[in-house]
């Protein structure tokens, strides 16, 4: 998969992609409950306004040691965009 541009000009879809990216990444690293909530809200809010994918890839990279791939995170990342495009555009339908 690709990295799609929406995540880099979309800010809400950046949001919601890299708390999703972080709960995926908390997981993998045994987090649960509000530990797992914490990391992801920390990814999400320490990447906000990244111009691309390359800090929260290189991010989640250097956290998951050696447990996936640099191509995995960013194959994660772009699924991760569509889900989040999915999911907003879901919750704009029941407004």
């Amino acid at each position: 998969m690709q990295p799609d541009d929406t995540a880099k000009t979309d800010p809400h879809v950046t949001r919601r992609r890299n708390r999703m990216a972080g709960l995926w990444a908390a997981e993998l690293l045994g987090l649960i409950g509000q530990a797992a909530q914490d990391y992801a809200h920390d990814l999400a809010h320490r990447h906000d306004g990244a111009p691309d994918d390359e800090p929260v890839a290189r991010h989640l990279l250097s956290d998951l040691k050696g447990k996936v791939s640099l191509h995995e995170i960013k194959d994660k990342l772009a699924h991760l965009v569509q889900e989040a495009k999915k999911q907003l555009h879901h919750e704009g339908d029941k407004k």
